[in-house]
């Protein structure tokens, strides 16, 4: 035992790790006071990231051995009374959350106009209201009538201040970028690309890492109206085409090469296999690597042709236009194609500005692609909110990115959970200084309690906002706040602008099931480009408990109690691998070629203690397995759909549990296998 008596037991602490004058100083701050809440900041202000984790664990469990569970999960983090004024919630709000939460949904013509006003959105002309629902909550329009252009909005300011920082492997240094600068060459862009004879409404694809160049020619597409396709640069050739078909791209933007490491792996080859439009091909390092196709250009002559035409406007367009098309898999067919107006990226900077607390000065630092939403999340959140954005030109799982963050002074740092637990395995985290953090963020996939409550310990405590949403929202719809205590691998608040009913499988509210979001929200999507969107979010759903509309989501959740909330994955045939958000049909198809295989089903399993889901394939075979057949699936998968998704497990079935209709009830294999 650690405690004994209400005294904390110093020699058990001892001989979990610390000092013999650790122990004393921190058994004392343990055991003094009645309040936990209080004990646990005391403590945890004295605890440093050079104190064993169980240590941490240990003090932890005996500070909360008492935790009243009605009050929800212990917290492992409690804002200070300094934090919550400090931050941005404290200085507007008070620190008072919930009612400032209500407001965001039940008085948007007062709320939203201050907030729009707090992140410098820019209007050529001003919206008639915020909201107009004489369509009905489900075809609500957010900002009828006005006219701007998101980009402006985004680049506006001191030009002197930073806005992006960029660090590079086998670099002590660290590149920066003004706002002015930005804003000069995302004009640049801008000017070349309508030389090349593009304009409003025109669709212009983006395949390549996060760069500096890549956030200027995201931006510089947005400026001239046109729509960014957005395409993750781990995709395979089919997988490339099918956006490019769907998006109907009208050219594309790429690499010629991703670096990783000492690999050179191929882009533009994937790019050409795919048969895309014109390409301008931006060089990893250096010289071109590769030969162009015929009409395709560097990205120096492409820029070359549009000198001298800058200008110093960008294009007006109406609020709902498209800025952006993402993609999200279905259960079923194709990728969903989910249009980003100039209003979504509203929403991704307000929950940047509400739950990240990203203040004007800050660094963001979040690893990610502008094939996934939060690529475009970063831009807008970063800038709209006053801060720089960090870029890392590498892999994030090395000491590089560790150093970066702590030499650029990243004040907001995201994350991917699997992530963590590699940092964790590797002793990436190991000697740096991270304490200009004030908070991490954590989305894409189920949070590790150990894995977040290590992290949280290494930044010398300072708080995980988790992160759900999804690219049809803009942003988050459940998330956490910097002034409120958060539970490791917890949400702790409806998201700025959301709420939602948890519903059971008669549709009843309950403690756990599928979580539905009651509309309208800000930035939520109204249309899809390849789908009917009512079919999708609305048709069969239930009223919610007062007769309201509904709107699917498909998050399994559960509420322990003190306002905290846990994900339990997803009801239907979607998964996050890796962060990455897939569909069982999608990994299934890659499945099917493989030689014996008569059928497949695709199931994400959760690994005992939560965390990142397992990729599983349940196989029907045609006589005896192949000894290998988990990696003749493994390399189906990588070589038809994304090579960063990895086979854990495959079990060889005599048949698929299906429903009288016949289809497959992935929901029984993954009870079946599911270990708790």
């Amino acid at each position: 035992m650690v405690a004994v008596g209400g005294k904390m037991n110093v020699d058990e602490l001892v001989k979990l790790g610390l000092s013999p004058e650790d122990a004393e100083a921190l058994s004392a701050e343990a055991s003094s006071g009645t309040d936990p809440l209080d004990r646990w900041r005391r403590v945890t202000a004295r605890l440093a990231p050079s104190h064993p984790h169980e240590a941490h664990r240990a003090l932890h469990a005996a500070v909360f051995a008492d935790w009243d569970t009605a009050r929800g999960p212990a917290p492992i983090w409690v804002p200070s009374p300094e934090g919550i004024a400090a931050s941005n919630l404290g200085r507007e709000a008070g620190g008072d959350w919930e009612r400032f939460h209500r407001a965001s949904i039940s008085e948007p013509e007062a709320f939203w106009p201050e907030m729009l006003s707090r992140l410098g959105v820019v209007f050529d002309t001003p919206p008639r209201q915020m909201l107009d629902r004489a369509g009905g909550e489900e075809q609500a329009t957010w900002l009828p009538g006005a006219r701007l252009n998101i980009a402006r909005s985004a680049l506006s300011g001191d030009s002197e201040r930073l806005a992006v920082v960029v660090g590079r492997p086998g670099e002590a240094g660290l590149t920066r970028y003004t706002l002015g600068q930005l804003r000069r060459d995302a004009l640049e862009v801008a000017a070349a690309v309508v030389a090349a004879g593009l304009g409003p409404g025109d669709a212009v694809a983006i395949d390549m890492p996060m760069s500096y160049p890549s956030v200027a020619i995201y931006l510089g597409i947005v400026a001239i109206g046109g729509a960014v396709v957005s395409i993750a640069d781990s995709f395979a050739a089919n997988e490339i085409a099918t956006r490019l078909t769907i998006a109907d791209a009208k050219a594309i933007f790429t690499q010629d090469v991703i670096l990783r490491g000492d690999k050179r792996l191929p882009l533009y080859e994937r790019v050409v296999e795919a048969k895309a439009p014109r390409a301008i091909v931006i060089p990893a390092a250096g010289a071109l690597a590769v030969e162009l196709r015929e009409g395709d250009l560097t990205y120096a002559d492409f820029l070359a042709a549009g000198r001298g035409t800058e200008r110093e406007d960008f294009v007006s367009c109406d609020a709902q236009a498209t800025t952006n098309i993402l993609f999200s898999s279905g259960t079923t067919g194709d990728p969903k194609a989910i249009p980003w107006t100039h209003v979504t990226p509203i929403k991704a900077a307000a929950d940047g500005w509400a739950h990240h607390d990203i203040r004007p000065g800050d660094v963001v630092a979040w690893p990610t692609n502008l094939g996934w939403m939060m690529g475009p999340w970063l831009i807008y959140a970063s800038l709209l909110g006053g801060a720089a954005l960090a870029l890392w030109e590498g892999i994030p799982h090395e000491r590089g990115f560790a150093e970066m963050v702590e030499r650029a002074g990243v004040t907001m740092l995201g994350v991917v959970p699997s992530l963590v637990k590699a940092w964790r395995q590797g002793g990436v985290l190991d000697g740096v200084d991270w304490s200009k953090l004030r908070c991490f963020s954590s989305t894409g996939e189920a949070s590790n309690r150990d894995d977040m409550s290590w992290l949280v310990a290494r930044a010398r405590y300072k708080p995980v906002i988790e992160y759900c949403g999804g690219t049809e929202i803009g942003g988050g719809y459940i998330t956490g706040t910097v002034v409120q205590p958060q539970a490791a691998a917890c949400f702790s608040t409806p998201a700025i602008g959301c709420d939602f009913v948890i519903l059971d499988d008669e549709g009843q509210p309950a403690r756990e099931g599928e979580l539905a979001l009651r509309p309208p929200m800000l930035g939520s999507s109204g249309r899809l480009l390849n789908r009917d969107h009512h079919e999708v979010y609305f048709a069969d759903m239930p009223v919610g408990p007062e007769g309201e509309v509904l709107r699917r989501h498909g998050d399994q959740m559960e509420s322990l109690g003190g306002g905290y909330y846990r994900a339990h994955g997803r009801v239907d045939d979607t998964m996050n691998l890796g962060g990455i958000k897939t569909s069982s049909a999608e990994i299934e198809r890659a499945c099917a070629g493989v030689p014996g295989i008569v059928e497949t089903a695709a199931i994400a399993i959760t690994p005992p203690g939560g965390g990142p889901s397992e990729l599983w394939i349940c196989a029907v075979v045609s006589g005896e397995p192949s000894a290998d057949l988990d990696k003749q699936l493994g390399a189906a998968i990588r070589r038809d759909l994304n090579p960063l998704f990895k086979v854990s497990r495959v079990e060889v079935v005599e048949a698929l549990p299906r429903t009288a209709s016949g289809k497959v009830m992935r929901r029984v294999l993954r009870k079946r296998y599911e270990r708790p």
